[in-house]
């Protein structure tokens, strides 16, 4: 039997509500409204931080061109007195499927109440019937702590907001105009995130600028952007004007076209209400063509641009159980007495999934499924798991709430998983501390990816760029892409603390990998080996040319000579040899692909089981350095911020040489397939087409007119890009 949808509304409580009468005699309640179909919660009598608790259901049987879903306060037994209310795009509601947890209600801010407001937490999402039962049923393994259930976190949807300074006008002063050359500098800040145009030199008090500036910005959008102009002086700079912006006014675009600029007049910043003749020359709108990066490259779990109406149809869907741990260390002592309070966070996309906390185990069983949509098979899955440190009763006092600590994290590409084959191994929980690796115990994982495209159009996926088309009409340079990914991590840090039960900071950086991006001289020794180790295949190549030359095995030196004289009275089959060649190596190693785990931190590819301690110290040391004396520290500083960029690009590097061997390694079966697969249909068609023809085919459509020429990467750079490198694997 078919399960109907339903749209599920999660009332939990209100805080800070003020009534019309200012008196505190508030008796408020809650009415949700969708498509006609209107409920409402019980009333709270004269309680200002009222507590509800009460799930609304509603059918979605029938789906209007606009679905919004209207949740609104009100107080009085005739309903007369509005508090304030929120609106929600159904379309933008999450999916919850069986067996995941319910989502985390979080805060909102009431509007529409006039001066009267207010905060309501609630959580909405649409399911079936089947989602209610076990996850919010209590263990009792979880000590009847309230935040240990098992949770479902989304992402807020992320914007970059692109504001294009382009000039202003009448920016001279009265008592200004004895100078000949002024100049103006104009900051722009959204939150926390502050940035400035380069200083602007003018002589009639109308510089020009033309700079972009870029922001990342979360839905719901209820901050200003205020811009400052400021005009420089030997003795510092002097605040002219503000301009403020609600986010709520700017356009949203999908591809490159150019929005309408506006003219903003700046406010005195010593009298609001009194403005002046100065205005600014702006261009804002919302790049929702980009993909908003939260996690490095190479171990990105989406790909998706910020538009809803550019994405792609799912390719697959990717089934995680969290079976349990075993042997995990004691992370802290309560009463005399080792403990740990485990749980495990999953991340792929923009959802987030936390298992319940088990409480003083050091073999946590979970036995917890969560399933993901998968647009794209080139991204990772990331695990992992966490102690709970929470509020303690130590020696008859309560213990202020610390950190979570880390136990260790699983990746897992979904690329590696061949289609419908369960996975359940144990990895080892890994972490690198001041004396070395250590580790902290095993986790039990059972895997499973399973495609719902169709095969060509699944295998059509490996010749499309990762990255959405804005990304190469208009690439972020690398100072960008740091600056506002290290921005959408606070942003989703704060987002998801605000959940209840929080997710909190330090989960999120850790899972995000944000404080990774730090001086290593392991790190360079490691991306070195791994060059070396990709040479070394080359330096095979060259050794076994020098064994045939000098006869040492007279068979294959025959056979060199018998190859050389075909190809050089037959120089047509150069190219579909090698193809053929490249083709028997590929289906060759077929039969010697790893049949073993899937693949996971590798100590010994990152070279932590044989560091050094004192790199070790140099490692963890923090920035600036702390080692004496003055000189020496601010040289090592210097020498750490250089051996970044260096070991960045050795990364790289390494990174392209193991794409290379991926080709022909069974490293990503289908990507080894297809190469393998078009290997023998080139070696064919080059076999029976003469090489003029096609050595002339291929000059002409390389030299073809621009206008036949896409804007996007060719599908051999696309399918290079997405080969699997062992930089996931590095810790």
């Amino acid at each position: 039997m078919a399960t109907t949808r339903k749209l599920v509304v999660e009332i939990v409580d209100a805080k800070d509500l003020t009534p019309k009468d200012g008196q505190g005699t508030s008796s408020p309640y809650v009415v949700v409204d969708y498509y006609g179909q209107r409920r409402r919660t019980r009333t709270i009598v004269r309680d200002l931080n009222p507590v509800w608790n009460e799930s609304l259901e509603f059918s979605l049987a029938k789906k209007p061109s606009h679905p919004i879903l209207e949740i609104s306060v009100w107080e009085g037994t005739d309903g007369t007195h509005f508090l304030g209310g929120i609106c929600f795009d159904v379309s933008e509601i999450p999916l919850r499927d069986p067996p995941d947890s319910p989502l985390a209600p979080q805060w909102y801010r009431l509007e529409g109440g006039g001066a009267h407001h207010g905060d309501l937490m609630l959580a909405t999402w649409t399911g079936t019937q089947a989602d209610e039962s076990f996850p919010d049923a209590w263990k009792t393994d979880t000590a009847g702590n309230v935040t240990a259930r098992a949770k479902v976190y989304m992402s807020p949807k992320l914007w970059y907001l692109r504001a294009t300074v382009m000039d202003a006008q009448d920016l001279l002063l009265p008592q200004l105009t004895a100078f000949k050359e002024a100049s103006f500098q104009l900051k722009a800040q959204l939150g926390f995130q502050v940035q400035k145009t380069k200083p602007a030199v003018t002589r009639n008090g109308a510089p020009s600028w033309n700079e972009d500036l870029l922001f990342v910005a979360a839905e719901p959008f209820a901050d200003q952007l205020v811009f400052t102009l400021e005009y420089r002086t030997s003795k510092g700079p002097v605040t002219v004007g503000m301009a403020r912006v609600p986010l709520t006014a700017i356009e949203r675009r999908v591809d490159e076209r150019l929005v309408a600029s506006r003219w903003f007049g700046f406010e005195d910043p010593n009298d609001e209400k009194r403005g002046n003749r100065s205005r600014v020359h702006l261009r804002l709108c919302f790049d929702g063509g980009y993909h908003v990066m939260d996690e490095a490259a190479h171990v990105c779990s989406d790909y998706r641009p910020t538009a809803r109406q550019l994405w792609k149809p799912a390719v697959g869907i990717v089934e995680l159980g969290v079976i349990g741990c075993k042997n995990l260390l004691p992370m802290k002592t309560v009463n005399g007495k080792g403990s740990t309070d485990a749980y495990t966070v999953a991340k792929y996309g923009s959802k987030w999934v936390r298992t319940r906390t088990v409480s003083d185990s050091l073999d946590p069983k979970w036995n917890e499924q969560y399933t993901w949509k998968v647009y794209d098979p080139c991204t990772v899955l990331t695990i992992g798991v966490f102690d709970s440190w929470g509020v303690y009763e130590i020696d008859g006092r309560k213990e202020a709430t610390r950190q979570d600590l880390r136990i260790g994290k699983v990746r897992i590409r979904i690329s590696t998983l061949e289609t419908g084959k369960a996975y359940r191994n144990t990895y080892p929980l890994l972490m690198l501390v001041n004396g070395g690796v250590k580790k902290l115990g095993e986790i039990e994982l059972a895997v499973r990816f399973v495609r719902s495209a169709p095969p060509l159009d699944f295998l059509h996926v490996y010749t499309q760029p990762l990255l959405p088309l804005m990304h190469h009409i208009k690439p972020l340079t690398l100072f960008q892409e740091d600056m506002l990914r290290n921005t959408a991590v606070k942003i989703l840090a704060v987002h998801l603390s605000r959940s209840e039960p929080p997710l909190r900071p330090e989960i999120v950086r850790y899972m995000l990998d944000a404080d990774s991006h730090t001086f290593s001289m392991r790190k360079v020794r490691a991306n070195w080996l791994r060059i070396v180790n990709v040479v070394a295949g080359m330096i095979d190549v060259v050794r076994w040319v020098d064994d045939t030359r000098f006869w040492r095995n007279p068979t294959a030196t025959l056979l060199i000579h018998a190859l050389v004289v075909m190809l050089i009275w037959f120089p047509d089959l150069i190219v579909p040899t090698i193809a053929f060649y490249l083709f028997i190596i590929g289906a060759w190693n077929y039969k010697f692909r790893s049949r073993a785990a899937l693949p996971h931190f590798d100590p010994r590819l990152s070279l932590a089981d044989a560091v050094d301690r004192e790199e070790l110290d140099e490692e963890f040391d923090v920035v600036p350095s702390n080692r004496p004396p003055e000189m020496v520290r601010s040289r090592y500083d210097k020498l750490r911020a250089v051996g970044v960029r260096v070991q960045t690009i050795l990364g790289e590097v390494a990174a392209q040489g193991e794409k290379m061997q991926a080709l022909v390694t069974w490293r990503d079966p289908r990507a080894t397939g297809i190469f393998v697969g078009l290997c023998f249909v080139v070696a064919l068609v080059l076999y029976l087409v003469p090489t003029k023809m096609v050595a002339m085919a291929s000059g002409f459509y390389y030299f073809r007119h621009p206008i036949f020429r896409d804007r996007k990467p060719s599908p051999m750079i696309n399918f290079f890009r997405r080969l699997p490198s062992l930089s996931d694997r590095l810790m």
